[in-house]
């Protein structure tokens, strides 16, 4: 078994991939190699901005060739408590925006004709219990009354025709989602960044800003770059560069395993549609088919950002196993882990502090949101938009935050308990 993301063996890097030296001076340096300074960087040099992405390891080396490749609907905080907390106005645009996100990466695949694997197959949210499906009814009533959004309540009978699984009540079925194949979709976009005249540098990791009295100068291991903006997309990679930033998220850890590729037969019983799977659980797995037809499963786990990949896998082979008793004997190739950038609000946010603009806290929803955020700061700052919702609701902090979210196994265990309780 390796302990690696499985995705860049099912995708190899291309030998193409364009990476050069770092130039002296440009206009806008963002910081990070993956779907936010990816697609800030398109939009930024598809202008004429002159940008250099600075990545500090490979082009997706992150999240965004860690993740499931699931791009779906919605926000990690509930749509309707944005709707409580902020007003219909502004909670509309969050709900159109997380809709607009996943048209977004099936644009961008069409307008650069890229192969990336974008496919509309939706995705379901299951339920556990009686009351995780009461829960669902509220929700595909609530969306359908106030968003005229439609999605499919499904029962445990209909559930069978979805999923090869008696462990799950019922289900919703929301059709606008898509999956795609996530690290090629990042080799995809710097090549696109590329061809409109982007400078992408790997192994460049940044050690220090200094502010200029027009601009910035960027330390980094492969030397120094000026720039008259800098942009920082590293979410669930973001270190102590701008202090400010830091104190408003923090990271948890997201793993995954998976299986050899299984026969069509076990495919067609397990996963007849080829959707993405989540359940209801605060400690939430997922689960989706590869296109090559391995069994992808994974989970939230303990937050941790270091579990054992080997301890991690056994841990996941049993949970897969309770639900689909008949991949007891199949073999797991991959063990994984990655990193989610959570924001207090459970919203993703635009911002700029300390002269840096910054997209992140997508907790959990990266595949669409961080596309959407890049894509919406490159647009800000070339005058292409004058407003984003994102920018528009402050980005909280908390008071007793600092560099590691010491507080996580307090809320660890209240939310196990509530798992556990069926809450």
């Amino acid at each position: 078994m390796k302990t690696t993301p499985f995705w860049p063996d099912q995708y190899p890097r291309p030998d193409d991939l364009p990476v050069s030296e770092l130039p002296s001076e440009v206009d806008i340096v963002v910081i990070g190699g993956g779907y936010t300074g990816l697609n800030a960087a398109r939009v930024l040099a598809k202008v004429g901005a002159r940008v250099v992405v600075l990545e500090q390891h490979t082009i997706g080396w992150g999240a965004s060739s860690r993740n499931n490749g699931m791009a779906t609907t919605g926000l990690k905080q509930s749509v309707q408590d944005v709707f409580a907390q902020y007003g219909d106005d502004v909670g509309r645009d969050y709900w159109q925006a997380t809709l607009d996100a996943i048209d977004l990466i099936g644009e961008i695949a069409a307008d650069e004709e890229l192969a990336f694997g974008f496919r509309r197959k939706g995705h379901i949210t299951l339920a556990a219990n009686p009351a995780q499906f009461n829960k669902l009814q509220e929700q595909e009533a609530w969306f359908r009354q106030t968003l005229d959004h439609r999605m499919q309540l499904v029962g445990t009978q209909e559930l069978r025709a979805e999923v090869g699984t008696k462990a799950y009540y019922g289900g919703l079925v929301d059709e606008w989602s898509a999956s795609l194949n996530p690290v090629q979709f990042a080799y995809e976009l710097a090549q696109v960044v590329a061809k409109y005249g982007g400078v992408v540098c790997e192994n460049a990791g940044v050690t220090r800003i200094e502010h200029l009295p027009q601009g910035f100068r960027v330390y980094t291991n492969k030397g120094e770059v000026r720039a008259r903006e800098i942009v920082l997309a590293t979410n669930g990679y973001t270190g102590g560069l701008i202090p400010r930033i830091q104190q408003r998220m923090f990271a948890v850890g997201s793993y995954a395993v998976v299986t050899e590729p299984l026969p069509l037969a076990l495919q067609q019983e397990i996963n007849p549609n080829r959707r993405g799977f989540y359940d209801s659980q605060r400690f939430l797995h997922y689960f989706r088919l590869t296109p090559d037809g391995r069994f992808l499963f994974g989970g939230r786990n303990e937050w941790a950002l270091d579990e054992n990949l080997v301890v991690t896998a056994k841990a996941f082979r049993k949970e897969m196993v309770r639900i689909f008793p008949q991949l007891t004997d199949v073999e797991i190739t991959h063990s994984w882990n990655g990193r989610l950038g959570i924001s207090f609000d459970f919203i993703p946010h635009i911002g700029r502090m300390s002269g840096v603009h910054y997209a992140l806290g997508y907790s959990g929803h990266g595949v669409a949101l961080a596309t959407y955020l890049g894509t919406e700061l490159g647009l800000l700052l070339t005058g292409q938009k004058k407003r984003s919702v994102f920018v528009d609701v402050p980005h909280p902090t908390r008071f007793y935050h600092r560099k590691a979210p010491w507080y996580l196994p307090a809320v660890r265990w209240y939310y196990r308990l509530r798992d556990w309780l069926g809450r």
